[in-house]
C-alpha cells in the first residue's frame, strides 16, 4: 500500500488495533489519531519534530530517585489534574482530591497522635488537627494520613543536595473517633524545579512558575477510596495560579495565630504558633 500523507493516520490506526488488549488496542489508536490530528493541525516542522523527541528525553535524563520531571511535565500541562478529575468523581460531601506531586515517596516513619514530623527544622510551628470521616459522617478510626511538605524555606529534601533523607513528612493514624492531630512547621509556598526542561520552557510564557503554600495529604482507609488532597494556606500567594492547578477552594483553610501556652495536642509550646483545623471525609467504595 502507497503511504500518503491522507492514508498513513488510517493505517497506523489499523496496526495499532490488533493490540493483544482491547484497551491498549483504544488507548493507542486514540493516541495516534489525536497524534496525526494535531501534527496536520500545527503543520509540525521537521525541526519542531526533533525538538519533541529532544525534549522529554532529556526530562527522563533529569529523573532520578529524588526527581520526577516527567510526574512536573504532566502537571503543568494539566494533564494530571484531569487525571485526578476524570478517576475521582466523588459525593459533593467528601474531600476533593487534587494532584500527587512529584515529591511523595514511599515509606514514610509511622508517627503518633500530636508527633512533631518537623524534627527541630526552623520555622512557625504549625498544629492540623481534625476528624477523619465517611460522608455519612461516622468516624474511621484507625484511617492513615500520609503527609507531606515543602520547609519555611520551600523545599523538599529532594531539592537540599546535602540531605539523604526522609525530612518534613510522616503516617499519622486517627483514633478511635476519627480525630488526628499533626504538628510541622508552616511550609513556605515555592517555585517548581526551574533547572530542567520544564522550567526551560515555563520560562518561555507568561505562566507563574509557583505553587501556594500547602501540605499534602494521602488518606487510605480500607472500604474507602483512597484520598490524594492538599491544604492551602488561606491568603498565600499565588492561589489563582497555580502552576499544577492543584487549588480547590474547599481546600483552603485558615492558618489561625496562636499564643505561646496550651497547643491543639494538650500540651505547651513556649512560642507563638498556628492552628489549622480540617476534617477530611473519604468516599465510600
Amino acid at each position: 500500500m502507497s503511504v500518503d500523507e491522507d492514508s498513513i493516520t488510517e493505517l497506523a490506526v489499523q496496526r495499532w488495533a490488533t493490540a493483544h488488549s482491547p484497551r491498549l488496542g483504544e488507548l493507542m489508536t486514540a493516541l495516534v489519531r489525536h497524534l496525526h490530528a494535531f501534527a496536520r493541525e500545527v503543520r509540525l516542522s521537521e525541526d519542531e519534530w526533533a525538538a519533541a523527541i529532544e525534549w522529554p528525553t532529556a526530562a527522563g535524563q533529569t529523573c532520578d530517585d529524588k526527581r520526577q520531571e516527567l510526574i512536573l511535565t504532566s502537571d503543568v500541562l494539566g494533564l494530571s489534574m484531569l487525571v485526578v478529575q476524570l478517576n475521582n468523581r466523588f459525593s459533593l460531601r467528601a474531600t476533593p482530591a487534587t494532584v500527587l506531586g512529584p515529591f511523595h515517596i514511599d515509606g514514610s516513619p509511622t508517627a503518633p497522635y500530636g508527633f512533631d514530623m518537623s524534627d527541630g527544622i526552623e520555622g512557625t510551628p504549625l498544629f492540623i488537627t481534625g476528624k477523619v470521616t465517611d460522608t455519612e459522617g461516622t468516624p474511621l478510626p484507625g484511617a492513615v494520613l500520609d503527609v507531606w511538605q515543602a520547609d519555611a524555606d520551600g523545599a523538599y529534601e529532594a531539592q537540599i543536595p546535602e540531605i539523604d533523607e526522609a525530612r518534613l513528612r510522616a503516617k499519622y493514624r486517627a483514633r478511635e473517633d476519627g480525630t488526628y492531630c499533626i504538628r510541622t512547621i508552616a511550609p513556605r509556598g515555592y517555585a517548581i524545579p526551574m533547572d530542567g526542561p520544564v522550567g526551560d520552557l515555563v520560562r518561555r510564557t507568561d505562566i507563574s512558575h509557583f505553587r501556594p503554600a500547602h501540605v499534602h495529604f494521602l488518606l487510605h482507609e480500607p472500604g474507602h477510596r483512597r484520598l490524594v488532597t492538599h491544604l492551602f494556606q488561606e491568603g498565600s500567594a499565588h492561589l489563582a495560579s497555580d502552576v499544577v492547578f492543584g487549588t480547590k477552594d474547599a481546600l483552603i483553610v485558615r492558618f489561625a495565630e496562636r499564643p505561646a501556652g496550651a497547643a491543639p495536642d494538650g500540651t505547651a509550646v513556649d512560642v507563638p504558633h498556628l492552628h489549622a483545623e480540617f476534617d477530611f471525609v473519604l468516599q465510600p467504595g
